[in-house]
């Protein structure tokens, strides 16, 4: 269960979800007005681009499941034109997918997702869509000098989950690996599989 101002997100047996979406929303609530322009570790994205793609994807994610329809823009092109609080965006695209996840059975073998193959066991796939949501919100906190939202556990539940659906979409989703040294713990063995580097800054 999270506690967003005044609305209660609860979370059915998905604990992963709901520490990633935590991460989000905590993330999110503390960027300043003037930081959402700021670069972040996302290419040409700024933290209002990243944040609008994160919440696109999870939207997406819940749209694929049956509630909803899905983000207003491509994800993968986003404007940085929020039309709307930061906060809210992020907490309505959480919120949907918060919703979706518990009505599928955690054994389903397959489940509709927004990324090709377009299937996934269902505990695979609520991991990804964790995944989407705790990275970008990684993001956005180095983008604009928060703390990493990323603990070591949660870092090596996502990255077990990463070596499963990564590489068939890494071209197009994600950048290339950053090599791995001796002595990197999960998140940064996480941050440099998903081909970010731990110690970006703006």
């Amino acid at each position: 269960m999270i506690k967003n101002g005044g609305t209660v997100i609860m979370y059915a047996n998905q604990p992963v979800l709901a520490r990633s979406h935590e991460a989000l929303l905590t993330v999110v609530r503390g960027v300043a007005p003037a930081d959402w322009q700021r670069p972040t570790p996302c290419g040409e994205w700024n933290a209002a681009q990243v944040l609008q793609h994160a919440a696109g994807d999870q939207l997406g994610y819940a749209a694929f499941l049956g509630e909803g329809t899905g983000p207003a823009e491509d994800p993968f092109a986003p404007s940085g034109k929020l039309g709307d609080e930061p906060s809210v965006v992020a907490e309505a695209a959480v919120r949907a997918a918060a919703v979706a996840w518990p009505r599928i059975p955690a054994d389903q073998a397959e489940v509709p997702v927004p990324l090709p193959p377009n299937t996934m066991p269902a505990a695979l796939g609520v991991r990804a869509c964790a995944l989407d949501a705790a990275v970008h919100a990684w993001d956005i906190a180095v983008a604009t000098g928060q703390p990493s939202p990323l603990t070591p556990e949660l870092a090596a539940e996502l990255l077990g989950a990463a070596r499963q659906f990564v590489e068939p979409v890494r071209a197009f989703a994600f950048a290339p690996v950053v090599p791995a040294e001796p002595g990197d713990d999960a998140v940064v063995e996480l941050l440099k599989y998903l081909g970010r580097r731990p110690d970006w800054t703006a």
